[in-house]
Parts: C-alpha cells; sequence; structure tokens
C-alpha cells in the first residue's frame, strides 16, 4: 500500500504518539557488541539498551542512526521510550575510517548481539524489529534482505519482525559511489544496493518517506521504486508512506508514530 500523510495528520499523530504509558524504565550504556580486536571496533561498537523493568516477552527495536555513514552517534528518540518496547541503539564504524563491509558486519552484529541478550532485559527476540533513519536505514535494508551479512552469526534475517528505513537509500549508497569518483547524482545499483537483493520472502517491510520535494536526492523516488519491485516480485507485506511537509532531517519526528502503529499490528 502507498499511503501520503499530510503535514496536519502528520502533527496529529505525533501527539498522539506521545501519550505516556505508566511503566518503570531503564538504561544501560556502552555495552559492547563484538569480540573484534580491532582499536576503532572496540571504539565504535557499543550499543545502550532502554528497557521496561516490569515487562517479560516485550517487543523490540534496534535503531540504527544516520549520518551518511560518515558521522551520526546512538540515541533513543523520546518518542520510543514509555512505550512499552524495549530499545537497543547501535554505534557501528563509519567512512572512510572503515570499509563498508566491516560497517555493514557492525550492523549485523549488533542485531546478533541482540539475539542472543534481549530476553535479560525483557525483550522478545520473536519481536525484533529494525529500524533506523538515513545511512541507518540503508544499512537495515542491506543486512535483512541480504541474508549472508546475519547469517555469519548464525541469525536467520527472515525470523525478525519487520524493517522498518526511515529514509533509507535504496541504490547504491551516495557517499560509496563518491568513493569510486561517481557524483551523488550518478545512480548505481551493485552488491551494495538494497535493491540488488529484493526478494518475495523478506520480513515485513515498512518504508517511511519524507516528502518527495524535500527529500535529500530523490530519496522518496527510489524508496518508491524498492516498494513496486517488492510488489512486483510478490512480497506481501511492504508499505509506503511519505510524510508530506517533512524533509529528510525531520521525517522522523512524524514517522515514529507509524513505526509504533506497525509494532502493534505485527505482534498482535
Amino acid at each position: 500500500m502507498d499511503r501520503r500523510i499530510i503535514m496536519g495528520a502528520a502533527l496529529t499523530l505525533f501527539l498522539l504518539s506521545t501519550v505516556v504509558v505508566r511503566a518503570q524504565y531503564n538504561q544501560v550504556n556502552d555495552i559492547r557488541y563484538t569480540a573484534s580486536n580491532d582499536p576503532y571496533a572496540q571504539e565504535r561498537c557499543k550499543l545502550d539498551v532502554y528497557y521496561p523493568t516490569d515487562k517479560q516477552d516485550a517487543p523490540v527495536v534496534v535503531w540504527f542512526h544516520g549520518g551518511g555513514i560518515e558521522g551520526g552517534e546512538k540515541h533513543i528518540d523520546p518518542q520510543l521510550k514509555n512505550s512499552g518496547l524495549v530499545v537497543v541503539a547501535a554505534n557501528y564504524r563509519l567512512l572512510p575510517k572503515a570499509p563498508i563491509d566491516s560497517i555493514l558486519d557492525d550492523a549485523a552484529a549488533a542485531v546478533a548481539w541482540t539475539y542472543k541478550n534481549i530476553a535479560k532485559y525483557g525483550g522478545s527476540k520473536r519481536k525484533i524489529f529494525v529500524a533506523g533513519h538515513s545511512a541507518g536505514g540503508y544499512l537495515l535494508d542491506l543486512i535483512g534482505l541480504d541474508k549472508r551479512w546475519l547469517a555469519k552469526y548464525g541469525v536467520d534475517a527472515d525470523s525478525l519482525a519487520a524493517l522498518v528505513p526511515f529514509s533509507g537509500q535504496c541504490i547504491t549508497h551516495y557517499n560509496i559511489r563518491k568513493q569510486q569518483g561517481i557524483s551523488p547524482l550518478q545512480a548505481t545499483i551493485d552488491q551494495y544496493a538494497p535493491l540488488t537483493y529484493v526478494r518475495p520472502d523478506a520480513p515485513p517491510i515498512v518504508i517511511i518517506s519524507g516528502d518527495r520535494e524535500l527529500e535529500l536526492y530523490g530519496r522518496y523516488e527510489e524508496q518508491a521504486y524498492f516498494w513496486r519491485m517488492l510488489k512486483l516480485v510478490g512480497h506481501k507485506d511492504v508499505t509506503l508512506y511519505e510524510m508530506q511537509g517533512y524533509d529528510h532531517g525531520n521525517m522522523p519526528q512524524a514517522a515514529y508514530h507509524i513505526l509504533k502503529q506497525h509494532i502493534k499490528r505485527l505482534t498482535k
């Protein structure tokens, strides 16, 4: 389904999403999720866990930050707090200090850590939703569709509850193309493009974009094509939203509510 949400409606959704669930929460920071001896991995490969102290078998959101794969820091948005969710926010290594394969391996390792450890924080490994903005959405699409990355850690990508990219690039990321001397406006689809791995048996996918007139580098059109290709190969649970009035940077503030609504739908 292709859905366009006008700015006023998105604001209403934002207000609804701030309703507080009365529960006790705790947060543990800077947990190392990899055993790598690489000093840069030891510095960057850490995650935070925010969790309700009075719940078991709770839905889990693994959140990957944006920043063009060249910057950004793990964070947990207030809209994901006080919602009955366990939230895992992970850092990963960055370009150009680390190659893209190492960065994708970090993302897979963070999800695998979640599978193996989240029960200790009241989360369910059967209800792991992987979400992220921009570069984070790009990384999660790749590790969720190209099953090799998670398989290395003994995790079946198809066991994820859903993939929820916020404005994730679907062709090869522009900063990877930059390393190859290619302009941001010259499209490439290769082994680092989520579009390469479109398949019908992937987990549910919720694609959320900013306004097509305000997004970065035609990002809405990339995501619309991604959605269409998933539909054409026979994927049964893929949805596309366009947040009208929101640009690439602020679209998450209107998108968190959609993420939470789909968590409710898929965990009934």
